[in-house]
């Protein structure tokens, strides 16, 4: 059975297979990678996963033009699925783009509902934030995204943005 779990440097090496699988470079949407991120040290890793969960901590304010964040890991066992992220509050950029939330599920994981159940978790998290809606988008490709955010209970509102980051924008009520 998978698990949502807080991000750890015990899995260091499931993640780097994980990345891979995905390809070194590639965005992973809801995984909390910035382009200076160093994944493969252990030193570089450790670094990054203390930034996730001080992105959390409601006690340590956010870097500028960000937001607090609660990132997981879909997992099972020692295999990383993926990530998902719910973000606590919307900037410009999250309004128009990226939503309060953003989860991806490695290539060889897709299909298998990981997606709809992390949502479904996160989705309890935004409740107990205390936050009365969310926002949820997808690029216009990506029709397996839409329709777990649709499941989910997401109304359409509209499209924005250009080029590869036009989105469908969708609200979900808590």
């Amino acid at each position: 059975m998978p698990e949502l779990i807080t991000p750890t440097t015990r899995l260091h090496a499931a993640w780097l297979e994980s990345r891979d699988e995905w390809g070194r470079g590639v965005h992973q949407d809801g995984a909390g990678m910035r382009p200076h991120d160093d994944h493969d040290s252990a030193d570089g890793f450790a670094k990054w996963v203390r930034r996730l969960h001080a992105e959390e901590d409601l006690a340590v304010p956010p870097a500028r033009d960000w937001v607090h964040c609660t990132h997981r890991w879909m997992v099972e066992g020692d295999r990383v699925l993926g990530a998902i992220s719910l973000r606590h509050g919307l900037n410009h950029f999250l309004i128009n783009v990226g939503g309060h939330i953003g989860y991806g599920v490695r290539p060889s994981e897709r299909r298998k509902g990981l997606a709809s159940w992390a949502l479904g978790l996160m989705l309890e998290q935004a409740r107990r934030l205390e936050l009365p809606r969310v926002l949820i988008t997808c690029r216009l490709a990506n029709v397996a995204s839409a329709r777990t955010i649709e499941k989910a209970g997401g109304v359409f509102e509209d499209e924005r943005g250009s080029g590869d980051d036009r989105v469908r924008r969708y609200w979900i009520t808590l």
